[in-house]
């Protein structure tokens, strides 16, 4: 059976389609139910954005070119992923101020279920000894739009890529390459991120790089837990050890309320495989990210307790580093250097549970990789993983 691909953005080659629609009848040989939308959203801080949407035949997702090829948010029957942000996007990169002032203009932009963090910083903003921002908060990936996209549809497997590449580069600094394909299959409950990161300078170069995957009401609400396979965890800060006996627990929006921020060192299996699972609180729907720790060896869990109208919402974050400022996590060693011509390789997995026995079995899934280890629990901040 045939295999077709369509290019949607060329930059080199001055290709670009509007919109297109693709569905099975396009493909020979291809399952039915199956489509691949493009177009791109008009008006408010939206105009311009780019997106493309894909149907499995169940599950359904928004990638972003316009932002970096991020996952705007994702469906599978009634149960919606993503979360409730302050901010109505998905905002063009042309609103958000990555250099103002305060280094928290990142936040302008922020609504997404799946945003990447990097790919130079993507911790806590930076600033010089003026007070002028030198790394902003998290990065300036998720704000760079794509300079080639395209979509392949498998007629034997039924099979959909989504491929782009993004480029953060300029001249005298950084010159890092991105290309990323997500991958889904029909009636799959969930898709496959595959980034991998070359320094297509002549120089080396620095590489930090977190996938803040969130969710909000109504898979995350009050009595909803977190389950991971814990080795080693410590709170971010002091606001971290006030929330420590309720860390794998959400309660109820809390206006007003502190962030609370937990660093894990996971346990895996001799692959170095692990997971994280967030279940419902009646325990009948969940999602799990699955990565590879030699990957991607920190993970971040960031719980947002305010009302839902102010973004009540908890990232998982597996990442190659803790989000903190870059100085500290160089100090650290937790910055990667990529010799040039240098490449790595990530891969992330998101899995959707529609019912409590998926859940359940992603909770057996997460209880064997907790067998024969016991977590360390530290009451305090951890001086390796979080500045004094």
């Amino acid at each position: 059976m045939a295999t077709k691909s369509w290019m949607l953005t060329d930059v080199d080659q001055d290709v670009y389609v509007d919109d297109l629609t693709i569905s099975s009848a396009d493909v020979p040989g291809a399952p039915a139910g199956l489509s691949v939308t493009k177009r791109r959203l008009r008006g408010g801080l939206r105009d311009g954005v780019d997106v493309v949407e894909v149907d499995n035949g169940t599950f359904r997702f928004v990638i972003v070119p316009t932002r970096g090829m991020g996952v705007w948010k994702a469906t599978l029957g009634d149960l919606r992923l993503g979360w409730q942000s302050p901010v109505k996007g998905p905002v063009h990169p042309a609103f958000v101020p990555l250099s103002e002032a305060s280094g928290l203009g990142w936040l302008n932009g922020f609504d997404e279920l799946m945003v990447r963090c990097g790919l130079e910083s993507n911790g806590a903003p930076v600033f010089d000894d003026n007070g002028t921002v030198r790394y902003g908060l998290h990065g300036k990936i998720a704000n760079i739009p794509a300079h080639q996209v395209e979509v392949t549809v498998d007629g034997d497997s039924g099979e959909i890529r989504v491929s782009g590449v993004v480029d953060e580069a300029r001249l005298f600094f950084n010159k890092l390459r991105m290309s990323t394909t997500y991958t889904t299959r029909p009636g799959q409950p969930g898709m496959t991120i595959s980034d991998t990161i070359t320094n297509i300078s002549a120089e080396p170069g620095e590489l930090e790089l977190l996938y803040h995957t969130n969710f909000g009401l109504p898979l995350v609400g009050p009595g909803a837990k977190v389950v991971l396979p814990v080795q080693k965890m410590a709170p971010r800060d002091a606001d971290g050890v006030g929330n420590l006996d309720q860390w794998d627990t959400y309660g109820p929006e809390t206006p007003g309320a502190p962030e609370a921020v937990f660093f894990f060192d996971l346990a895996a299996d001799t692959a170095g495989a692990t997971q994280a699972t967030l279940r419902s609180a009646a325990g009948d729907q969940g999602v799990s990210l699955r990565f590879n720790k030699s990957q991607l060896p920190c993970f971040t869990l960031w719980k947002n307790r305010q009302a839902a109208v102010d973004g009540y919402v908890t990232g998982l974050e597996p990442a190659i580093n803790f989000p903190n400022a870059r100085s500290f996590e160089q100090e650290k060693g937790r910055v990667a250097v990529l010799a040039p011509g240098e490449s790595r390789s990530f891969e992330v997995s998101l899995e959707v549970h529609p019912d409590a026995a998926g859940v359940e079995a992603a909770e057996r899934a997460v209880a064997g990789l907790q067998q024969g280890v016991t977590p360390e629990i530290l009451p305090q901040p951890a001086p390796e993983w979080s500045p004094a």
